[in-house]
């Protein structure tokens, strides 16, 4: 059973994989993300090799940046080394790092990266037992917990092109919920 996932990315894809680390919180799963930009008491290193230590798949964030970076290529070659699944999330055009060429990638551009996480989702709901779901409400700011939306439901909104609806439990405010990220809008 998936619970943890590392996230790799390239330093200047920090923003898709913090972006992608709170949709997978949202359905409650933790991520480990590289920080770049942070200055934490250990090593960067440290914090990579316990991340992938700690987590049963990673999902390796593949832009065209990503694709070159040489701390994409080094967590991949760990993940492979430790036998993590790894869920390689493409951007159109990237070239596959050749130690997990012969996965077959969830395809995005970046105008469609929601669509990714929310295909993403998908698939580890089908690999696991994914049951809740936390909503921030956009109105009074209050955290809820609640079953996690049936994938049925969650296909239906998107063939609609329509959102998921709750309520917030302490407000009760109606909330709507991107049926890709499970992401609270006004």
């Amino acid at each position: 059973m998936i619970s943890r996932v590392y996230i790799s990315h390239s330093p200047a894809e920090e923003e898709k994989a913090l972006r992608l680390s709170s949709a997978l919180w949202r359905v409650g799963l933790e991520s480990y993300v590289a920080l770049y930009s942070q200055s934490p008491a250990i090593s960067l290193a440290e914090r990579v090799s316990f991340g992938l230590h700690n987590s049963e798949c990673m999902v390796a964030l593949l832009t065209h940046e990503g694709c070159d970076s040489p701390e994409v290529c080094q967590e991949i070659g760990l993940a492979r080394g430790l036998d993590l699944l790894i869920i390689p999330l493409q951007e159109e055009g990237a070239k596959l790092p050749f130690l997990i060429e012969h996965l077959r990638p969830l395809a995005f551009r970046e105008e469609n990266y929601d669509d990714a996480i929310g295909l993403l989702i998908k698939t580890l709901r089908e690999l696991s037992r994914l049951e809740w779901l936390k909503v921030t409400c956009p109105k009074c700011g209050e955290e809820m917990t609640q079953y996690l939306t049936p994938q049925e439901e969650v296909e239906d909104a998107l063939a609609k092109g329509s959102f998921l609806e709750t309520i917030c439990s302490y407000c009760q405010n109606r909330i709507q919920l991107d049926p890709r990220t499970f992401e609270a809008r006004d």
